[in-house]
């Protein structure tokens, strides 16, 4: 059976609603899933009208089971959240606070086992925050309401993945959070969300931090032999499939070549690099080793609130957030 993903519309402000809108009219999206919108309805009307799709019927809905999931047919649970429509491209803590409780309603309805996955719509932060919700992110947020402490990032496309030890913090500061005990649970992270997706033995394999990882103490002041070796080594004992670290610039290139199912980066640029030069479009945002399982998966782009409501928002990397939720989605 066709997974069920609910998809969060994000700041009304933005360009969520349109890259839903636009994503929900491709024919192969309803043949690999069944999408549901966590939402306003009447910014879904609005989005479709500026983008070409007036003739999408957008269904409001009380419940999943009420739902259609035909291609030509959007449905939605409006939260009815919005009692106006939100100026394109202004702050409004009215859409700041709405995107949080799209977001609470997901996960109440993943932690309910009724969606397999969450992709998520941008959010504006500081509209989040004139909204009364004083998150970083969409990341902490998901944590906050399902009680996780233990999470990372992972960035995906169709032929390459990343996941991260550190991510936003200086460089100096990610080598110093690096340590044996951090570097063991992302691999083994990476280890169960590639397994409980269907892939029986992941291929896992971790960049050195230093150039050449180290070159056995040539470069470095041996923070391979301190801070990763003994994490892939209890990963190795445990029957995990882990290969490093190793040097990144070869990695990379042998994981786009299939050498590897996933690459744990060990800081920022190590591994968004690759995703971006991939192509902006193509990226996904994950979030993994949220309790319960629950996979949420993203966007790779802002609000963009320059261009929201003109009707040029590009859908090619809501339609990856998609296609990555039903790929990774428990099965």
């Amino acid at each position: 059976m066709k997974p069920i993903i609910a998809i969060t519309m994000g700041d009304a402000a933005g360009i969520g609603p349109e890259i839903i809108v636009k994503a929900l009219s491709h024919p192969n999206v309803y043949e690999i899933c069944q999408p549901i919108v966590i939402g306003d309805i009447e910014s879904l009307k609005r989005a479709a009208a500026v983008s070409g799709l007036g003739d999408l019927t957008i269904r409001s809905i009380a419940e999943i089971k009420d739902a259609l999931f035909e291609q030509g047919s959007i449905d939605c649970i409006d939260l009815q959240l919005l009692p106006e429509a939100v100026p394109f491209g202004q702050l409004s803590a009215a859409a700041g606070n709405a995107a949080f409780h799209y977001i609470a309603k997901a996960v109440e309805l993943a932690k309910a086992g009724e969606v397999r996955a969450i992709c998520t719509a941008p959010l504006n932060k500081e509209a989040l925050h004139k909204g009364g919700h004083l998150y970083p992110g969409h990341t902490e947020i998901l944590a906050k309401l399902t009680e996780t402490e233990d999470f990372s990032m992972m960035l995906s496309t169709d032929r390459l993945k990343v996941i991260h030890l550190t991510t936003h913090v200086g460089l100096i500061k990610a080598v110093e959070l690096i340590t044996p005990e951090r570097t063991y649970k992302v691999l083994k992270l990476a280890d169960q969300v590639l397994r409980t997706a269907g892939n029986a033995n992941p291929r896992i394999a971790l960049c050195g931090i230093n150039p050449h990882a180290g070159e056995g103490g040539l470069f470095g002041n041996g923070e391979e032999e301190e801070k990763l070796v003994p994490a892939v080594e209890k990963a190795q004992a445990e029957g995990m499939n882990v290969f490093g670290p190793a040097p990144a610039d070869t990695l990379f290139y042998r994981a786009m070549r299939g050498d590897f199912d996933i690459v744990v980066a060990c800081y920022h640029d190590q591994g968004h690099t690759p995703v971006k030069v991939l192509g902006i479009e193509a990226g996904v945002n994950i979030t993994v080793g949220l309790k319960g399982g629950i996979i949420r998966t993203s966007v790779d782009h802002g609000t963009a609130f320059d261009i929201a409501g003109k009707g040029i928002a590009d859908e090619r990397s809501m339609l990856e957030a998609i296609r990555s939720a039903v790929e990774l989605a428990p099965k």
